[in-house]
């Protein structure tokens, strides 16, 4: 099957003359200071007009800026395809977490700046580089047959500007507008290779259910001196209790502590192994440092349980005074296995620190965030359009891996288009160091990515018009016909 007319010049070229334009769009999101929980509501307006505009420039006559509950708008583009076309959903998102120590950054993280081949800023990789990614794409479609630029099929453009939080007001958005949707399949760009240059498909997700903790065993601040020794102040309580979250080898002690002794063996999950020398070099663990927990390393990473303390508030040391604390706080962080009730894990962390408070410490427990966990259905027929489209792209196989992070919206989703297939991908890899200083992308990730995902879209669409045409009509079959009765 001939991937584009013998007169016009391949995708791979398109999305190469492409990259400069890329780069100029990164340059300009990376500007928009979009930092979830703390920018001005502007920043985020700004962007998601600029991404629109971006949007109808590629060729997508149907924009629309829908309001959340959360205040961001998502940005919603549409091209219709022909009647009975698979409908194709690219996900991505444009708001950021914050950069925390700005001084500790080499560049400015809101100025794209590039070192070693690498282009640095916050959301270079996560997510504004997917959604230039999304938009590469789409340019090397567009410019492959000026008369027709795109494939039959009903194609859809998703950007979020709230995914950060885990809230789910996307999925409170669909629900509330149900015409807006009808996926066949949607390929969520917020994931990344295993390695520079390796394909990747993300296959499961942990879930996540944070807590906030707070201990109290004081009525009020007391000198350290002259009430010190009998008198429980509650940043040592605070300290012992998060202390039993692990074990002497750092197995966490929530949700279930078989999960980690049944998985010792190393089930795998049906996953690519994760050799441990390459996993501390990614991760930078130092020398000499031991990894924790028990497994291998790629079930420690994407089948089994982690705990986290994410913070702790205490007085900075430049400010410390000889107090005993009469309350201390935590945020703490668990990532729960995939098929693993998310609301059921908050209530055994709930127990777990109940039982453990020390000395009669008093515990306030408030849940902050959820998140589901999610395994794919690897079984469809995107999944192997986009295997297809990876390898030839990138010229090596596709490996297929968990990852420990949760996506909120691929559960959202999956709850509300059952029969559609979910394929998760993305730009990021290792170095990008994502929610950390210094976060990067690879444009050879983009383009190699871009390329891929304009080779899968051309072929689904080519799949669906050589079975209509056999077929005399009718709806698309993207899987099996016995999974998609009743569609």
């Amino acid at each position: 099957m001939p991937e584009t007319p013998m007169s016009a010049p391949p995708l791979a070229v398109n999305v190469q003359s492409a990259m400069t334009r890329a780069r100029d769009d990164l340059a300009e999101l990376v500007a928009l200071r979009t930092v979830v929980g703390i920018s001005p509501p502007d920043q985020f307006a700004r962007a998601a007009r600029r991404i629109a505009a971006l949007l109808a420039d590629a060729g997508f006559p149907d924009i629309r800026l829908l309001p959340t509950d959360e205040g961001p708008e998502t940005v919603y583009a549409r091209r219709p395809g022909p009647a009975g076309a698979p409908s194709v959903v690219l996900y991505a998102h444009y708001d950021v977490v914050s950069v925390q120590d700005e001084e500790a950054w080499r560049s400015s993280p809101f100025e794209l700046s590039e070192r070693d081949g690498r282009w640095y800023g916050r959301g270079s990789a996560d997510c504004k580089g997917n959604v230039v990614m999304h938009l590469t794409a789409l340019r090397a479609l567009q410019a492959a047959v000026p008369d027709e630029p795109y494939p039959a099929l009903d194609l859809v453009v998703l950007i979020d500007g709230s995914e950060e939080p885990g809230n789910g007001s996307l999925e409170r958005l669909l629900r509330a507008h149900p015409d807006l949707l009808a996926p066949d399949a949607v390929v969520i760009a917020d994931t990344g290779n295993v390695a520079p240059d390796v394909p990747t498909l993300t296959t499961s997700l942990r879930g996540m259910a944070v807590v906030e903790i707070t201990v109290t065993t004081l009525s009020k601040a007391l000198h350290s001196g002259q009430f010190g020794g009998p008198t429980p102040d509650a940043m040592t309580a605070l300290i012992r209790l998060l202390a039993t979250l692990h074990d002497s080898r750092g197995v966490p002690r929530v949700p279930r502590p078989d999960l980690c002794g049944a998985a010792a063996a190393g089930s795998g999950g049906g996953h690519a192994a994760y050799p441990e020398a390459d996993f501390r070099a990614d991760a930078g663990v130092l020398d000499g440092v031991e990894l924790i927990g028990v497994g291998s390393v790629a079930d420690r990473l994407w089948n089994l349980p982690s705990v986290t303390v994410l913070a702790v508030q205490s007085p900075p040391l430049d400010d410390a005074v000889p107090v005993l604390m009469p309350s201390a706080k935590a945020l703490i962080s668990v990532r729960t296995p995939p098929g693993e009730d998310v609301r059921q894990v908050h209530e055994a962390l709930a127990d777990h620190l109940r039982g453990r408070a020390p000395w009669g410490a008093r515990l306030d427990i408030r849940r902050v965030t959820s998140g589901p966990s999610f395994l794919a259905d690897t079984e469809g027929t995107a999944h192997a359009v986009m295997r297809g489209a990876l390898r030839d792209s990138f010229g090596a196989p596709v490996r297929e891996v968990g990852a420990g992070g949760s996506i909120a919206v691929c559960s959202a989703f999956r709850t509300l288009y059952p029969q559609a297939e979910i394929i998760l991908c993305g730009v990021e890899d290792p170095p990008s160091n994502i929610h950390g200083t210094d976060e990067s992308v690879s444009p050879r990730e983009i383009a190699s990515l871009a390329h891929a995902e304009a080779l899968f879209l051309r072929r689904l669409a080519a799949l669906w018009s050589t079975s209509h045409c056999t077929d005399g009509g009718g709806a698309a079959r993207l899987v099996p016909t016995g999974q998609r009765e009743g569609r």
